[in-house]
């Protein structure tokens, strides 16, 4: 992965710039409140069962699976989750985010054994919390009927095309249980094309401040329910 820098978002979280891409891991207005509003809000609380699988698509800072963690503890559901990341972060990186310090300060040692937790290898983190991490790309992703929800938390599609194409999408939708959800900060045309295709229906919802929409998906099995 190419040199990467840590930031302030304005929310006052911290995140990753990559200068030699211009890309940054999230939303400058705000890393925190971007991962909840689309992936706890919108992915979580939407699917609302007390056992959900999820299959997440770029591990990056464990952001959005350290809120997931803590989302598992607060509402006592159980947690299985599964992560790909090709470029994991090194222990200085790590070192520098300052999520625990906003969120909950006592769960620091939790956040870094999600940092530190074995490759390839389901391990429990708390009760009702599990995590099984892929240092893999997404084109490796190959678990069929698996999962209730999908983050897909790739850089965007003009910054790395090859993650967004219809045969890697496909790889997740098949991931996916019936009426499982796929929800994305990306709301591109020709990725919510390439998502109906594939047999998703498609919803637009309000995105996180700095952003106009975001995208939750419904894998169905009835052509006809395509939107």
């Amino acid at each position: 992965m190419k040199q990467r820098q840590i930031i302030i978002t304005e929310d006052g979280s911290s995140s990753l710039y990559i200068p030699a891409l211009n890309e940054h891991y999230h939303s400058v207005h705000g890393a925190i409140q971007e991962s909840m509003h689309i992936f706890i809000q919108a992915g979580i609380e939407y699917y609302n069962h007390q056992t959900i699988h999820i299959l997440e698509a770029g591990f990056g800072t464990g952001l959005n699976c350290y809120l997931t963690l803590l989302n598992a503890q607060s509402t006592n559901r159980h947690i299985i989750y599964h992560t790909y990341e090709k470029y994991p972060l090194t222990t200085e990186e790590i070192n520098a985010l300052n999520y625990p310090v906003f969120i909950s300060p006592e769960t620091q040692d939790i956040f870094h054994s999600l940092h530190g937790s074995p490759w390839e290898e389901e391990i429990k983190i708390t009760p009702y919390f599990t995590l099984c991490k892929h240092q893999a790309d997404f084109t490796e992703v190959s678990h069929p009927s698996m999962f209730d929800i999908v983050f897909f938390d790739a850089f965007a599609p003009e910054v790395q095309p090859h993650l967004w194409t219809i045969e890697v999408l496909q790889k997740f939708y098949e991931a996916l249980k019936d009426n499982g959800i796929f929800v994305t900060y990306c709301v591109k045309g020709i990725i919510k094309q390439r998502l109906r295709d594939l047999g998703f229906k498609i919803k637009r919802l309000p995105g996180p401040p700095g952003k106009r929409e975001m995208l939750r998906a419904t894998k169905i099995s009835d052509a006809h329910d395509k939107e």
